[in-house]
């Protein structure tokens, strides 16, 4: 049987998403950023956040795995769905629930200034650095999490536990 402890409560979420879209607000002031949600993961934080930033912005979806329906990275990064918008000379924020290994996000943020970005930065809700297997490092970080399974606010353990209004490490009992 497993449980689920709580660790980043729902309003120490609210508050921290509100300072991180704030920091983006300064950071692309006068612009026209595409916030690209990287599906299924991060729809909360991406919706909580987009709310939190007041700027003239489009949004866009990827869909990508590297984990399947297994607790752990594979290393391989599939594109399931890519983005519709041409990013070409455009600014790209990517919204990422969670930085484990590190390799997901290395190779997406590799692909999109390929494509011709003018830049490309990362907003991710957590950082794992237990799991990292590159060196990387987000732009913009929510929290930062212990070792583990971590679950809720949009973060799921093989498609459970999505709905849970705050972040917890699921544990065996």
């Amino acid at each position: 049987m497993s449980r689920v402890r709580e660790i980043i409560s729902k309003d120490a979420i609210a508050a921290r998403v509100a300072e991180i879209g704030k920091a983006v607000e300064r950071d692309y002031a006068g612009k026209r950023p595409i916030l690209a949600c990287i599906l299924t993961g991060a729809i909360v934080f991406f919706s909580d956040l987009a709310r939190n930033i007041d700027l003239d912005m489009r949004f866009d979806t990827m869909a990508v795995s590297s984990y399947g329906m297994g607790k752990k990275s594979s290393g391989v990064v599939n594109i399931v769905k890519d983005m519709t918008c041409d990013i070409k000379g455009e600014d790209v924020i990517i919204v990422e629930d969670i930085i484990d290994s590190g390799l997901t996000m290395k190779t997406l943020t590799k692909l999109l200034k390929e494509r011709g970005a003018a830049s490309v930065k990362v907003c991710a809700f957590l950082d794992k650095p237990a799991g990292r297997k590159t060196d990387y490092e987000a732009d913009y970080t929510g929290f930062t999490v212990e070792d583990g399974i971590i679950v809720g606010y949009g973060l799921d353990c093989s498609g459970k536990y999505r709905y849970l209004p705050y972040v917890g490490v699921l544990e065996e009992d």
